[in-house]
């Protein structure tokens, strides 16, 4: 590939991502880190954890980005009495017009490009291990049938504070396979005031589709083919070292507040993101920086903290800022 044709690609790309951003900015106002974390998760093949309280727009952004694409979406509002079958599918008896009956398998809601699983920690453990293999390997398994999902597939999950009631804490297996989780946060006065300017009148800003599926797998091939010097992934790799209280050298919150640390997916999350990062600010390698912006979204949700960090309020956020700062390029 020559430098020419890498320049244009990463022009369109920072294009492409400008248009997408703006679009979704028509109705999503004043979130716009977690509206680039989403799309930043698109773009790198993974899946989204937003949480928040009820009301704060998580759902219309799912729905806002499924609108600005061209890309197929459906919405999995998950409930206790949810069945994993409610999920990915099931086999039903069909009968042919000979009379013979045979398993036909009828899809699920799982099978579509953008899946919004709302609420996704309100149904039962059982139910939100169906997901594992299709956020992890792009399919689905019934009983003895394997059926690949379209691409691109991008699970965007929201979930309730744990405290709230009626609420179940999702599996850590669940947890990694999530690239990042965005925490959407009260807006502030002023975007308050413009969020009930666009939503309380008789008409609302309506999104187009900027992009294409194509479009968007083009984005990701030019990302991960961002090259990382090696001194770069080693900082990745050490940070990732640093969540682990059991590792020689680990800063001393970890080893005081932590009882698990991020796997190597999370050290996989901060490397791809890193590079999409790097292209979003025109670049066609990978910075330092990349992966400290990339540190709290990919790592909070895979961070375990001990007893002694639940009982003094600790939170994940707050252990990742000392590993930062302890960890040196």
């Amino acid at each position: 590939m020559s430098e020419a044709s890498i320049e244009e690609r990463v022009v369109r790309f920072k294009t492409d991502y400008t248009r997408l951003c703006d679009e979704i900015g028509k109705v999503i106002v004043g979130q716009n880190e977690v509206v680039q974390g989403v799309i930043l998760s698109l773009i790198a093949g993974g899946h989204v954890l937003l949480e928040g309280v009820p009301g704060l727009g998580k759902t219309r952004l799912v729905r806002a980005l499924s609108e600005a694409l061209h890309l197929s979406f459906s919405r999995i509002q998950f409930t206790p009495d949810l069945m994993p079958a409610d999920v990915v599918g099931t086999d039903v008896v069909v009968t042919e017009e000979s009379g013979n009956k045979r398993f036909e398998f009828r899809r699920g809601p799982i099978f579509a490009n953008v899946v919004l699983a709302d609420e996704i920690n309100r149904a039962t453990p059982k139910t939100q291990s169906a997901l594992l293999e299709a956020m992890q390997e792009a399919s689905v398994t019934v009983g003895k049938e394997t059926v690949l999902l379209d691409s691109p597939f991008i699970v965007l999950a929201t979930q309730n504070p744990l405290e709230m009631e009626g609420t179940y804490p999702l599996p850590e297996a669940q947890l990694d396979r999530f690239l990042f989780k965005l925490q959407v946060r009260f807006p502030g006065h002023e975007v308050l005031h413009t969020i009930l300017d666009r939503t309380t009148g008789n008409t609302e800003p309506t999104i187009e589709p900027v992009l294409t599926a194509a479009q968007v797998l083009q984005m990701r091939q030019l990302a991960l083919d961002v090259p990382v010097a090696r001194h770069v992934q080693d900082y990745a790799v050490r940070v990732v070292e640093a969540t682990h209280p059991d590792i020689d050298g680990s800063p001393e919150i970890t080893k005081r507040y932590v009882r698990y640390g991020a796997s190597p997916r999370g050290a996989q999350a901060l490397l791809v993101a890193a590079k999409v990062h790097a292209v979003i600010d025109g670049r066609f390698n990978v910075a330092v920086d990349d992966i400290r912006r990339a540190i709290k979204p990919a790592l909070r949700h895979r961070l375990i903290l001990n007893f002694e960090g639940e009982a003094d309020g600790i939170g994940q956020d707050a252990v990742l800022d000392g590993i930062t700062e302890s960890v040196h390029e």
